[in-house]
């Protein structure tokens, strides 16, 4: 019996014991809460509430002339509360909302009546609505009945996101360029939409969400806690129909040579503003699209356009002249046992500099540049050196690729035929835009500017920063080299047996230089061309310089530059010059800060209104015309180009959704 007792009373000490203990542990927990209890209140909220970014809408791009290059719209999705409505509003209001959503959306109204009701048995709490609407939509939908109650009493729930649009689709769409994210945070900034992504991208607002069933979370009031703040606006220097122009020029000759890529720049020569700039290469099945800005990132050998950069130094050097004469002996010379070939396998005889130059002989420019400075190839190397062509532009666009040109003082990329081989663009790299520099410099009188692609930053008609013509050199030779070699490339296309003279057109003239290189060399199997031309126009008075560059070009069809890239560029110029309207304007075209002003103004006065009705875009650009209607719900349908001349929904007419407006521009 004792023993028993012992028993018991051990059992009951066990258990006092594990009491006591569980006590202890509850007053420490205790003790620990009210120590970190805000960080525990904190992880409370957190699992039931939380604060969401909300992106702001970029800002726009534009053309130099107002019209979008690219911009955000707002859309929205709209989901429904079923729980949190109270019985007597949901009966009041389901069916008066479920006819309007049927007049907006376009479902029968019992098909919206029986959705809503079955969401409300089934305590749907994140019942969708509609996805993708734009603004007015929206604000249609936020006063219909129930809704217009709130988030609480009328269980709307509004999602917003921004989409970015490009009204002129792949045109340029390469130099427009994007900002994206992946998984891990990490950017890529690509074109004019990465290099001022700190204007365009705004600053983030925040939203307070709460958790509801299946992990979703859905917003708690109607009412942002930090308003988002969009960004600026950028207006850039392309122009939308030099750009229309250049594309097009530039695909009709890729297409018809099935070259693999190409490339052309279009600068105004006074300011260094960049009014058009196409970058295609062809895809498997045959098409062009604008894959890589090979205008800015592609360093490659130049070839015949450098003789240009070489005839430069050796005037400025002042031991060469336009009338020194050179044998070309039978069109071909060995240096170190490597050959340099003319086009011309028979040779030119005796010839002046200025001939080779015209008929771009090989033997001419190298033999002459290896008398005169074999002896100090560090002259000629420094000359060029001094003209910036081993210099990076400094270009906010980000992947500009790397000028090189060899130095003798670096002996570890500098051999026996490095001076010749410079002497007519091999051996060293530019990228077409650095070449086109130095072009547009010689069309300037010397001075050498700094490309740009960006006029301005605004804030509304606010202008935030003006970006004013930079000069990278003011006088990179002298006035009697620009005008000798000015002359040179007048006769490329003017004279008699100039390498260009089938580009020679009566009613305007051109000044330039053909290029054709070899790629792939070393491997004879691989062998292929770039066919390039470079120069401006008028000749003299020039008003834009351009290059334009593509590789491979089928040998079967044809690969000299003069056939493969100089159409291009005659093609520009004859556009600008004798079919386009700019004709009448050009010399007006500096005098853009009125007319984007109004364009500006216009689109914003009608963008910030809520419409119900279509509204009257005549007289607007089509490029701005067609986000605004689209975003109202309405197909849009073009015919032309240009300013909205008719439209074929009137103004003031109320707006059916998924209706067809037909625009017709001129």
């Amino acid at each position: 019996m004792v023993t028993k007792e012992k028993s018991i009373l051990s059992r009951l000490y066990f258990v006092a014991a594990c009491l006591f203990l569980f006590a202890i542990l509850v007053v420490v927990k205790l003790v620990m809460i009210q120590i970190n209890g805000e960080e525990y209140r904190q992880m409370a909220e957190e699992s039931t509430i939380k604060n969401f970014v909300i992106q702001p809408n970029r800002g726009n791009l534009y053309s130099d002339d107002g019209s979008l290059l690219a911009t955000s719209v707002t859309r929205y999705d709209i989901r429904f509360d079923a729980v949190t409505v109270s019985d007597k509003n949901f009966e009041a209001n389901v069916k008066a909302l479920a006819g309007s959503l049927s007049k907006l959306l376009g479902k029968p109204s019992s098909y919206y009546q029986n959705a809503l009701r079955r969401a409300r048995v089934n305590k749907n709490r994140y019942f969708l609505i509609a996805r993708n609407l734009g603004y007015a939509e929206y604000m249609q939908i936020k006063k219909m009945p129930m809704f217009n109650l709130g988030a609480y009493k009328g269980g709307l729930i509004v999602e917003q996101r921004t989409v970015r649009e490009h009204p002129l689709g792949s045109i340029a769409q390469r130099s427009v360029g994007y900002e994206r994210f992946d998984e891990n945070g990490y950017a890529t900034r690509v074109g004019l939409e990465g290099a001022f992504t700190e204007f365009l991208s705004g600053k983030e607002g925040h939203r307070l969400k709460q958790r509801i069933a299946k992990g979703q979370w859905k917003p708690i009031s109607d009412n942002n806690e930090v308003e988002p703040k969009d960004g600026y606006d950028v207006i850039s220097t392309i122009n939308i129909n030099i750009q229309d122009i250049a594309h097009h020029a530039l695909l009709t000759q890729l297409e018809k040579y099935k070259a693999d890529h190409g490339t052309v720049v279009v600068m105004e020569v006074a300011t260094g503003e960049i009014k058009a700039i196409s970058n295609l290469g062809r895809t498997e099945n045959g098409s062009y699209f604008e894959k890589l800005n090979y205008a800015i990132g592609e360093s490659q050998e130049p070839g015949s356009v450098f003789k240009l950069m070489t005839m430069v130094a050796a005037l400025e050097e002042k031991v060469l002249d336009t009338n020194y004469v050179v044998d070309t002996e039978k069109g071909f010379l060995t240096y170190y046992g490597k050959k340099v070939w003319d086009a011309n396998r028979r040779g030119h005889g005796e010839i002046s500099l200025a001939k080779a130059f015209e008929v771009s002989s090989n033997t001419g420019i190298v033999k002459a540049i290896h008398e005169k400075f074999s002896k100090d190839p560090r002259r000629f190397v420094d000359r060029l050196t001094r003209m910036h062509l081993d210099k990076q532009l400094d270009l906010p666009i980000v992947g500009e690729g790397k000028p090189y040109i060899p130095h003798p003082d670096r002996r570890k990329y500098w051999s026996g035929i490095s001076l010749e081989w410079m002497a007519f663009g091999y051996g060293l790299h530019l990228t077409p835009l650095q070449s086109l520099t130095f072009y547009n410099a010689i069309a300037n009188d010397g001075e050498m500017v700094k490309p740009r692609l960006i006029k301005e930053v605004r804030e509304w008609d606010k202008t935030i920063v003006k970006y004013e013509k930079e000069v990278i050199d003011p006088q990179i030779c002298s006035q009697e080299t620009v005008d000798k070699v000015k002359h040179l490339l007048r006769n490329v296309i003017e004279g008699e047996k100039g390498t260009g003279r089938k580009l020679y057109s009566p009613n305007f003239s051109m000044a330039g230089k053909t290029g054709t290189t070899q790629k792939n060399y070393r491997d004879k199997s691989k062998l292929n061309y770039i066919s390039s031309f470079a120069g401006f126009f008028p000749a003299d008075k020039p008003k834009y310089s351009c290059i334009v560059v593509i590789h491979e070009p089928d040998k079967g069809l044809g690969y000299y530059g003069a056939d493969v890239s100089g159409p291009v560029f005659k093609s520009i110029a004859q556009k600008i010059y004798t079919n386009s309207p700019l004709i009448d304007t050009v010399d007006e075209l500096n005098n853009t800060s009125e007319g984007v002003d109004d364009s500006y103004k216009a689109y914003y006065t009608k963008v910030q209104r809520i419409y119900n009705e279509v509204p009257n875009v005549k007289g607007m650009s089509g490029m701005d015309a067609v986000p605004l209607l689209e975003n109202l719900g309405l197909r849009v349908r073009v015919v032309g180009n240009g300013k909205v001349r008719e439209q074929s929904l009137s103004a003031g007419q109320k707006i059916q959704r998924n209706q067809t407006i037909i625009l017709q521009l001129s």
